[in-house]
């Protein structure tokens, strides 16, 4: 009879102390604000982690196979961990909370950074793209770690809450790949290959974000907002009727179109540039620092596109970001290849046209969507989205071996063309026209 009291005494204290922030507006703010802060931190140490699979893992790849052909699986590979990473995360979010969920997407992210350490000293390729798929967890972990951050954010903090995740990621995702030769030299040091040494990094960096966030993220914000949810629920019943009317299903197809096609672009072209830059005589430290931008681009701007997002409309960002991407491919595909100066530029132009994609197709997914459907139409998505940069990244290596990189980058800025017919037919434009006339 102990273990009844007990688990009742147990509940008794866990709706008390969820009831007090249900009756309080200020704890909620304090408890947003506190959850904002370990967010931050945790995503400074993910976007460390993420940036050592995107800077040499094809080099990794290429130096253990020794073939070019190859040498985009290992992005494919953690781009498709990271999918399906991406629901079983979600999961367990929606059933224990974001502390737990979170924590063990890093702690996966970790082991597989560690898989690849070991691979490259047993030479096992099989160990390889095993531990790259794990290692995929902590791509997915840090980009849906941000919604830790919206879970007690009022409507107007919400936009903001999101940008502060993404730009915080910039800081570790930029001092990753410029770590890459200290890393090389630590690995060596301790007789590790120099290329594996990232990843050693990689390793560290994803287990510290999970320990940030299963030791501070205290009380579990998605837990004490879905008891506010369950106690401001019981209303109108009336509301379920007239969801459907409210779903723009061409611009759903539109909001996701635009981020999987600037996702496969992004990832075909940026998975390439270190074998292309490579085989022009950059130095590793090079590579680093292109990647460096390339990153930073993706992220930094955020605060900034969303602003542009509201105020000249979704349409126009996402036209921006297929004018950004054609610019990006062309000069790729014609620059002098020993450039350091075009090499950067075109990439922070492939990082920027993924950044106006992303954030414009989310608004548009959003304004297209219900509430009582959004959640799940959203990872729906989001799993579409990483197997598109799965296929990009894998193609890549395929269509450099039996063409050029020049042909890879052309191919990406003409289908990032597609993004604009698309936007036109889903007709976002006018619909944002009849809005701003009404208001």
């Amino acid at each position: 009879m102990l273990m009844p009291k007990n688990s009742e005494r147990v509940l008794v204290f866990q709706s008390a102390w969820l009831q007090s922030y249900i009756n309080s507006s200020e704890k909620q703010q304090q408890l947003y604000k506190r959850t904002l802060i370990v967010i931050v931190i945790s995503q400074i140490f993910g976007g460390a982690g993420l940036a050592a699979g995107i800077t040499v893992g094809a080099l990794l790849a290429q130096n253990m196979m020794g073939t070019d052909s190859v040498t985009g699986i290992p992005t494919a590979l953690f781009t498709l961990g990271s999918a399906g990473a991406a629901l079983l995360v979600g999961r367990l979010s929606q059933r224990f909370g974001r502390r737990p969920g979170l924590a063990a997407g890093f702690l996966a992210g970790g082991i597989g950074a560690i898989g690849v350490v070991l691979s490259s000293l047993t030479g096992s390729i099989l160990l390889l793209f095993i531990s790259l798929l794990i290692y995929g967890a902590g791509t997915a972990t840090n980009l849906q770690a941000r919604y830790a951050g919206t879970d007690l954010a009022n409507p107007k903090q919400r936009a903001k809450t999101i940008s502060m995740a993404m730009v915080s990621t910039t800081f570790g995702a930029v001092a990753g790949p410029n770590l890459v030769d200290v890393m090389g030299d630590f690995a060596i040091s301790i007789g590790i290959p120099a290329l594996a040494g990232p990843f050693i990094l990689a390793a560290a960096a994803y287990i510290l974000a999970g320990f940030v966030l299963f030791m501070f993220l205290r009380p579990d914000p998605f837990m004490v907002a879905k008891a506010i949810s369950d106690a401001q629920s019981k209303t109108d019943h009336l509301e379920k009727s007239s969801n459907l009317a409210s779903i723009n299903r061409r611009g759903i197809f539109a909001g996701a179109a635009v981020m999987v096609l600037t996702q496969f672009v992004m990832m075909a072209i940026m998975t390439m540039t270190p074998i292309h830059m490579g085989h022009h005589g950059h130095a590793l430290n090079e590579v680093g620092l292109v990647i460096g931008f390339h990153i930073g681009a993706m992220f930094l701007p955020s605060l900034v596109t969303g602003y542009f997002v509201d105020k000249i409309g979704r349409a126009a960002m996402a036209i921006a970001s297929a004018v950004t991407l054609l610019a990006s491919g062309i000069l790729a595909a014609t620059g002098p290849a020993d450039s350091m100066a075009v090499l950067n530029i075109a990439l922070i132009l492939l990082g920027l046209g993924w950044n106006f994609g992303l954030i414009s197709g989310t608004a548009i997914l959003v304004d297209s969507t219900h509430a009582s459907t959004r959640a799940k139409t959203q990872g729906s998505i989001d799993v579409w989205i990483a197997l598109s940069g799965a296929l990009g990244g894998g193609a890549s290596g395929i269509v450099v071996a039996y063409s050029s990189y020049a042909a890879l980058s052309i191919s990406g800025a003409i289908l990032s063309l597609l993004l604009m017919p698309i936007v036109f037919w889903a007709g976002i434009h006018q619909k944002e026209k009849s809005i701003s006339i009404s208001d």
